[in-house]
């Protein structure tokens, strides 16, 4: 527990001021830091001691709801087993314990290891709404996989649904990342979980066709080879149907909708309308509003209807 108190999530993180979010506090220390400290925002004292489990519990709550509210609250630690003098002087009789301060006074406090969800009203109450973490933590994990780190955003979806079990967009993103991870049997178990009830929701279809395409891109040949087809004979559709399901794996998702295009332009009834198929399972793993998705539907639409 110790330990946890001086790291909590991470690195203690700064404000403007240049005052840590979450930090200890002694006997000695705690006048500058919660006393001085609240007369610029509330301050929360968690009172905690190293054998008591419910702190350990509540600890990583605060830390994370308090990092969330981006500076409108600091929270400070102190352990009651070295700094008793305090806590005794404010009847902390019970932990943990956490009482805001606001322009040097107590004004709130708890006590219990509360749930993230009351411990986030407790704090709302002081400073009013903070931003949505399941959005925040939705982000994070879809920039990992902009990236191509399906490993650190495997991470934050797992991490995500333990908490809201019933988020779709993180069972679809969950999938899409061991997709990315080319762990393609875990994207299908996570998609083979998903409640018929469910299966058409966009978050799951995309994943759906995220893992398709993946596998298909797994059974296409060599690029060069590819490439020498084409140049021998540019109307060997298949050859080029290949290379726009490799160029999508490899993310030049402009290139591969050309070369869908370009078979749909040279002979719209090959493999009975195969190209345009399988330009709209590129779309739906892309996303309705993907750059790449707008770029050649306009395309598509110039296509088939001038």
């Amino acid at each position: 527990m110790a330990q946890q108190q001086g790291q909590g999530l991470g690195q203690p993180q700064g404000d403007a001021g240049g005052s840590p979010l979450v930090k200890d506090t002694t006997t000695a220390t705690f006048g500058q830091d919660v006393i001085t400290e609240s007369a610029r925002q509330p301050v929360l004292v968690d009172f905690w001691a190293p054998w008591c489990e419910p702190c350990k519990q509540l600890a990583p709550i605060l830390e994370k709801v308090v990092k969330a509210a981006a500076g409108k609250v600091k929270l400070v630690k102190m352990n009651i087993d070295e700094h008793p003098q305090i806590p005794g002087r404010l009847g902390v009789r019970s932990i943990p314990a956490v009482i805001a301060f606001q322009k040097a006074q107590p004004i709130d406090g708890f006590m219990g290891a509360l749930p993230e969800s009351q411990v986030r009203s407790f704090i709302e109450r002081l400073v009013g709404p903070l931003a949505d973490s399941i959005e925040e933590d939705l982000a994070a994990a879809e920039a990992a996989l902009a990236e191509g780190d399906g490993t650190t955003a495997s991470e934050i979806f797992a991490a995500l649904l333990q908490e809201n079990p019933g988020e779709l967009r993180a069972v679809g993103g969950l999938a899409r990342a061991f997709v990315t991870a080319g762990e393609f049997e875990r994207a299908r178990s996570v998609l083979d979980a998903v409640p018929p009830s469910v299966a058409r929701d966009p978050a799951i279809a995309t994943a759906r066709a995220a893992l398709e395409l993946a596998e298909q891109a797994a059974s296409v040949g060599d690029l060069g080879d590819l490439h020498h087809r084409l140049e021998t004979d540019p109307n060997d559709h298949q050859a080029r149907f290949d290379l726009a399901v490799a160029l999508n794996a490899a993310g030049k998702r402009d290139d591969a909708a050309d070369a869908l295009l370009e078979i749909i332009k040279r002979d719209r009834t090959w493999n009975e309308d195969g190209a345009r198929k399988q330009l709209l399972q590129f779309f739906e793993a892309w996303s309705l509003m993907d750059p790449a998705t707008l770029s050649a539907r306009r395309k598509l639409s110039a296509l088939l209807f001038s």
